[in-house]
């Protein structure tokens, strides 16, 4: 079996994509359901304590330099996971093919707009 690499531009970038992608994912289906339940059900549930939201307590634990850099991973991957899935969303089954380049720039563009907000506003906490 022989395999053929191209040199062009996306090809080149596909692996480093599906990655982001695949971390994204990983993030989205362990992480965010751990959030969903503690903030949604236990919390709202009255499982925990009243005063374990509360802002100050918050603020001084998102303080914390490992904190931060776990809502960072929190963020980031999803934001690429969302822009990899949309971008074949829109060339797959909207039919976008002829603007495959534009879709990528836009898609990947508004993750790495996202990512800069995020790692922004993370660092001014």
């Amino acid at each position: 079996m022989v395999v053929t690499v191209t040199a062009r531009g996306p090809a080149r970038a596909e692996p480093g994509l599906w990655a982001l992608f695949a971390a994204g994912g990983t993030v989205a289906a362990f992480l965010m359901p751990v959030h969903a339940a503690i903030l949604g059900i236990a919390y709202a549930a009255g499982w925990l304590p009243a005063d374990a939201l509360a802002y100050d307590r918050i603020l001084d634990l998102a303080r914390a330099p490992l904190v931060k850099a776990y809502l960072a991973v929190l963020l980031v991957p999803p934001l690429f996971h969302w822009a990899h899935r949309f971008r074949f969303i829109l060339r797959h089954q909207a039919g976008i093919h002829r603007a495959r380049r534009a879709v990528a720039v836009a898609c990947y563009g508004t993750a790495l707009i996202g990512t800069g907000v995020a790692i922004a506003l993370i660092v001014r906490i």
